[in-house]
This record gives structure tokens, sequence and C-alpha cells, in this order.
């Protein structure tokens, strides 16, 4: 078993205003923490991967397909992969959560 901290893993500022640390990566799964500040948006894309997670703060409103659909703390959300989508936050507080993608992720683009 490998134990990863949020504390030892590097964020990198992959776009202005988002955050984002690759925190652990499995055989099939990874994770990552992200922080998005307000007014900050990752443009609508698309990858293979499914991408699970789950805000602890803030709200966000996710451009899924043309369809806006809004996501506040505690909620949680699945995106197919392949789906065209981006988010944006739209509020006054960072927003703060969790992704998992499948299959894993272990180097991201944003990280090198």
């Amino acid at each position: 078993m490998e134990v990863s901290s949020l504390d030892s893993a590097t964020v990198t500022e992959a776009l202005d205003g988002v955050h984002l640390a690759q925190v652990a990566s499995g055989e099939r799964a990874s994770i990552q923490h992200f922080q998005i500040d307000p007014g900050a948006a990752v443009d609508p894309h698309d990858h293979h991967h499914e991408q699970v997670g789950w805000l602890a703060s803030g709200t966000l409103v996710f451009d899924v397909d043309g369809e806006k659909l809004p996501v506040e703390a505690g909620d949680s959300y699945a995106i197919p992969g392949g789906e065209h989508h981006g988010v944006v936050n739209r509020g006054d507080e960072v927003a703060v959560g969790v992704e998992v993608f499948i299959p894993a992720r272990p180097s991201p683009s944003w990280e090198s």
C-alpha cells in the first residue's frame, strides 16, 4: 500500500486560477485534488478517462455538451470518458474537491 499526503504533493497552476495536484495513482485509477479560484475556468475538452468527483467547498458550473449543470459543496458527479465538458467557478469562494480518473492518469500533461 502506498500512502500519499496533499502536503507532499506538487501543486501546479495548470490554468489561470486552476490549481491541481496529482495525489495518488494506482494501476487502474488516479486521484487529483483541485482548487479553482473565483472566476477561473477550464475550457470545454474531452478525454478517454471517466472522471468522478466530489466538491468539498464552493460552487462550480459544469458545461457538458452545452448543458449548464451547477455543482455545490457536498455534491458528487461522474463524467463519462469522451464526453465534452468544461467548468467555471462563478462563486465568491475557492472551489475545492477531488477527482478520480479511470483508467489511471499517472502523468497528466499539466504536471510536466
